[in-house]
């Protein structure tokens, strides 16, 4: 019961809950309403900050989701240059995360941290399908041990201003394993592989380090989604 109620916190949270409390005290002596304002901010970004742990998939080959959210578009694009990943369009998954949605960014896959390269920029809704190449991004790419490397995005959206990672080219890394997180509100684009399709649909939510997004080791086509 308790496990269920009292869910972690992740550590980037802290000043910001500390700083709603003391913001809290302070309006309190100006009139209860204001204090207990102040304790719902400070919810709020407890709230927002929870770092649930996950059941990631163990097998070879299996790529997990890096970020909760709606699963907003799947389509050919181009992937940005930094990534190094070529010119030619690759199967790009995007998840919209909102600002209640859990914020804590996980690997998708197993491997050696390739690159790791941050990119200023805008901060528009990160729904529109600009925002993958106007915003402020951190692009990741992962070398797996059975060759392909896998190329993912934090990418910021309108109310988000910070992008938080902490992982550095050269490391091992395990699927599922929490490497950084996005506030409030963003958007995670993934890079398959050519000949590699998505295991997920349109309009699916996504729970980081536990929805299998794709499978590099099958040779199944894409699985289409129905709303029921």
């Amino acid at each position: 019961m308790f496990d269920s109620i009292l869910i972690p916190i992740n550590r980037a949270g802290w000043p910001f809950i500390g700083a709603a409390l003391v913001i809290a005290l302070v309006l309190g002596l100006l009139s209860s309403f204001l204090f207990w304002l102040g304790i719902l901010l400070a919810l709020f970004c407890t709230y927002f900050f929870r770092d649930p742990p996950r059941v990631v998939p163990q097998r070879d080959g299996l790529l997990v989701s890096p970020a909760d959210g709606k699963l907003q578009a799947i389509e050919a694009a181009v992937p940005p240059e930094e990534l190094e990943l070529g010119d030619q369009p690759l199967t790009r998954i995007s998840i919209f995360l909102n600002v209640f949605d859990v914020h804590v960014n996980r690997v998708p896959i197993g491997g050696r941290i390739s690159l790791v390269n941050y990119r200023p920029g805008a901060f528009l809704n990160a729904a529109l399908d600009k925002a993958s190449e106007l915003n402020e991004r951190m692009s990741l790419k992962v070398a797996t041990q059975s060759g392909p490397e896998i190329g993912f995005v934090q990418i910021a959206g309108l109310v988000a201003r910070r992008i938080k990672c902490e992982v550095t080219p050269g490391i091992e890394v395990k699927t599922g394993e929490v490497f950084g997180l996005i506030r409030f509100g963003s958007r995670m684009d993934v890079y398959l592989p050519d000949g590699i399709a998505p295991l997920v649909a349109p309009g699916q939510r996504m729970v980081a380090g536990e929805t299998v997004i794709a499978d590099l080791t099958s040779n199944e086509g894409a699985r289409p989604g129905v709303v029921r």
